[in-house]
């Protein structure tokens, strides 16, 4: 059995196995908690802890769909070639938009840990918690936190707002499309911007913009932020 695990096929197919099953379990439940990408994660978690595989041997073979967010990343091109004449006409409250919702979750949850008396340790860990991964991991190094609960912390930020981000905008009052993707681009990078192209193409573009513009802030302000935040603490 052990053999098979190890085996890349094994990886492959309990991913698409439980993007499957989520699937079917979200038309038949249509609540928020039944989200594909949460459902998925827990599907995939569960399987591996029971048979006792390591992350490490189940990777072994999900690299191969992991290989693909690459392409379908820099796909979203086609799609602001599609819209660049609205995207134009938004532009500047785009902009803004961005550079305020980033400016904000950095601020935001660097002030929480404070206020909860949290290890410093972890406030450089979180700062960057709203962009994609491989850029957080990058300014984690840059702030001394540790890249391990970044990363941890950024695919959860990004299945929270994913399932729950379209329902909380709602709630407030936020019903373009073009504003619920940038918000979901924003504050949920790449996981978020997957649920705004099922809103639709419009929402997915701006996510997919504000996704990049957000990482580019990020990574130029948030260490600057965080050592003028936790310079109050000292």
């Amino acid at each position: 059995m052990k053999a098979f695990f190890a085996l890349p096929i094994f990886g492959v197919t309990l991913t698409l196995m439980a993007y499957f099953l989520s699937g079917k379990l979200k038309e038949k439940f249509d609540f928020v908690i039944f989200n594909r990408v949460l459902v998925s994660a827990i599907l995939i978690i569960a399987v591996l802890f029971i048979f006792n595989i390591d992350f490490e041997t189940y990777n072994n073979g999900a690299k191969y769909i992991s290989f693909f967010l690459g392409p379908s990343v820099v796909a979203l091109g086609v799609f602001l070639y599609e819209k660049l004449e609205e995207v134009k006409r938004d532009l500047k409250i785009f902009l803004i938009s961005v550079f305020v919702g980033g400016i904000v979750g950095i601020i935001s949850v660097v002030l929480f840990l404070v206020l909860l008396n949290a290890p410093e340790i972890i406030s450089r860990s979180l700062a960057a918690k709203s962009v994609t991964t491989p850029i957080a991991i990058e300014i984690t190094k840059i702030t001394e936190g540790i890249p391990e609960i970044t990363a941890g912390i950024v695919i959860i930020t990004g299945i929270l707002g994913n399932a729950f981000g379209p329902v909380v905008l709602h709630k407030l009052g936020v019903k373009n499309k073009k504003a619920v993707g940038t918000a979901l681009g924003t504050g949920a990078h790449g996981i978020g911007t997957a649920r705004a192209f099922e809103i639709s193409a419009s929402a997915g573009t701006y996510s997919g913009l504000a996704m990049c513009f957000n990482g580019i802030i990020t990574a130029l302000l948030a260490p600057y932020i965080l050592a003028w935040l936790l310079s109050f603490t000292q």
